[in-house]
């Protein structure tokens, strides 16, 4: 089946909560998801596709006594618009870091299960990136990925070409160190136009599972 991938909308916001918490341990609350799409409107997408046993309407909203639609299906936006996929993208507001370059981070990428393996992280992310440097001229993008999250850390280092820079102890909530990851922006590299037809697969670098990822890094 088809799948969009389209600039997130405040519309998109309870659904992209929900493959959050569907997927990941690193869970926001709702206005931390609009905060992104409210400031920085057009550098976070979502990953949609039509269902073939869609609900309709009446499936979807409930109102309530005020006349207020109240949503009860959260994986669809919309009647035959179910939402598959998202990453949550912002410009870097850390007052502390005021005189640095303009620079943008990844807060969180995740892709419902079922959906997995057909490529569409590659592709919210590729179109965030764009995003990043085209719109907000960002000169570059930074993330923190799990150590032992292989898939993740294949598609940032080895398909999307992140440098692994140092990893920080202890980063996440149950102990887990994360590897700190950074991309430079070049326009010209990140246009669609160079994605159109995917590499074969002897085009691109596999991971191994077993490379040290700071083998070339000083920590």
């Amino acid at each position: 089946m088809p799948v969009t991938i389209r600039r997130a909308t405040i519309d998109d916001i309870i659904c992209m909560q929900n493959a959050n918490l569907h997927n990941l341990p690193e869970n926001y609350m709702l206005k931390y998801y609009m905060y992104h799409v409210l400031s920085w409107p057009e550098a976070s997408f979502v990953a949609t596709t039509t269902d073939v046993n869609e609900p309709g309407l009446e499936d979807l909203t409930l109102e309530d006594g005020a006349g207020k639609q109240i949503k009860l299906n959260s994986n669809y936006v919309a009647p035959g618009e179910k939402l598959v996929g998202y990453v949550l993208t912002k410009m870097n507001d850390d007052p502390d870091q005021q005189n640095e370059a303009p620079n943008g981070h990844i807060t969180s990428l995740s892709v419902m299960r079922t959906y997995r393996r057909m490529g569409i992280a590659e592709k919210l992310m590729r179109q965030a990136l764009f995003a990043l440097r085209e719109v907000y001229q960002a000169d570059y993008v930074s993330l923190h990925v799990r150590q032992s999250n292989r898939a993740a850390l294949h598609l940032y280092r080895d398909t999307l070409e992140f440098e692994v820079l140092t990893v920080e102890k202890s980063y996440y909530q149950d102990g887990e160190d994360a590897y700190a990851m950074k991309k430079v922006l070049k326009l010209d590299e990140l246009h669609p136009k160079n994605f159109a037809h995917p590499k074969s697969s002897t085009e691109r670098p596999e991971d191994d599972l077993e490379s040290d990822l700071l083998e070339d890094v000083a920590v």
